[in-house]
């Protein structure tokens, strides 16, 4: 590359670094903990105690299970119908309404085999406030988007980043530490080491957290998109009571994907259904198609099947993008491994942070100030 190739992605990673060095940092931070956010939640006691029936202890019906629900909250609807993966317990979330805000609805969890309530869950423990900072600063949707950006700028500043680690190196041995320089240029030679390293991971997790902050858009598009293709008979019906056995509509759907369990169903009228069906979304028994949905429209009355199809592969990326986001693909030894690359980042981050500040004290002879002016190195704060 020509010097003034050199200087203009310089003037890219420069710009990029520093707008979104302080966002991606505390992103960094509030991840780092989310990665063992079940182990944490476990630790904490925030399920509750819950001594599980032995194995193979029958299950209720689920119709049963819903008339227990729905009994503790007289006046609700039903919303939601979830199912833990590793203990006999059924979640559901009613509200006064199909259309109830996040903040009206109630989650509540029960025994399949007795019926029993479980303690209900803690709101906005430590985990709780960790989480809605990282998802979205406490500022909804707009937060939500504007860290989506972010991680676009953060994305631009890893690729220009990439582009000047090779001139900057050419002179220098891959991964070398000059121990023996000063303070400044070891930092700059373990900056550009750990950059490196952590080069692929940092694009992962940017890009898959930039598609997790488009989740509502997504969704609103794969209802007005693929939703309104499986449904087109009922438009324009008024909106149906769920009067079919929701046991039934669990049978039904099943019986159309027999490799497949249920993970949730939404019931009419909520977000993720129509106003005529249970949604039955189902999923695989892997590591990775367990990530994936297929959801079945059960019709609300009749308990008939009205279509079953494969989310969209704009919705399979945001559904894929969850979990690997977190490292929570390949159990423990992933999540430790994305904790590690995540300290490495923060590291990154730091260094970065640290040269470009104290570059504004050095004298014009410092050989990390001379070296930036004609071969920038790969830092987000340069």
């Amino acid at each position: 590359m020509t010097r003034n190739t050199v200087r203009a992605w310089s003037v890219v990673h420069k710009w990029t670094s520093l707008v979104s060095t302080a966002f991606i940092l505390m992103l960094c931070l509030t991840g780092l903990p989310l990665i063992f956010h079940h182990e944490i939640d476990e630790a904490l006691g925030t399920h509750g105690a819950y001594e599980a029936p032995p194995l193979g202890t029958p299950t209720l019906s689920l119709d049963r299970m819903m008339a227990v629900a729905l009994a503790e909250r007289p006046g609700e609807v039903p919303l939601y119908l979830s199912f833990d993966e590793d203990r006999p317990v059924i979640n559901v979330t009613t509200g006064p309404r199909p259309d109830a805000a996040d903040a009206d609805m109630h989650f509540a969890s029960f025994d399949w085999t007795s019926a029993q309530p479980l303690p209900p869950h803690p709101q906005g423990g430590i985990m709780d406030f960790i989480l809605t900072l990282h998802i979205e600063m406490f500022l909804g949707l707009p937060g939500m988007l504007f860290l989506g950006f972010m991680g676009l700028v953060v994305f631009a500043a890893i690729v220009s980043g990439v582009v000047l680690y090779a001139p900057f190196m050419r002179k220098l041995d891959f991964g070398v530490v000059r121990v023996t320089r000063s303070t400044r240029v070891k930092w700059l030679d373990y900056h550009n080491l750990l950059g490196v390293v952590t080069v692929a991971w940092l694009s992962v997790v940017t890009l898959t957290g930039t598609i997790n902050t488009l989740s509502l858009p997504i969704i609103q598009y794969w209802q007005a998109d693929q939703l309104a293709q499986m449904t087109a008979p009922y438009r324009g019906l008024p909106p149906a009571r769920a009067e079919a056995s929701i046991q039934q509509a669990i049978d039904t759907a099943l019986s159309a994907a027999p490799n497949m369990r249920v993970q949730f169903v939404a019931f009419p009228g909520v977000a993720y259904s129509t106003q005529h069906h249970y949604a039955v979304f189902m999923q695989g028994d892997t590591p990775l198609t367990k990530h994936l949905l297929t959801p079945a429209l059960i019709d609300a009355r009749t308990g008939e099947l009205t279509a079953i199809r494969p989310m969209p592969w704009y919705a399979q990326a945001l559904l894929l993008s969850g979990p690997l986001h977190f490292g929570d693909y390949g159990g423990l030894p992933l999540k430790i491994l994305w904790a590690l690359l995540d300290i490495a980042a923060i590291v990154v981050l730091g260094s970065g942070l640290y040269l470009w500040l104290s570059r504004r004290r050095a004298p014009a002879t410092d050989p990390v100030v001379a070296q930036l002016g004609d071969r920038p190195a790969l830092a987000p704060a340069e």
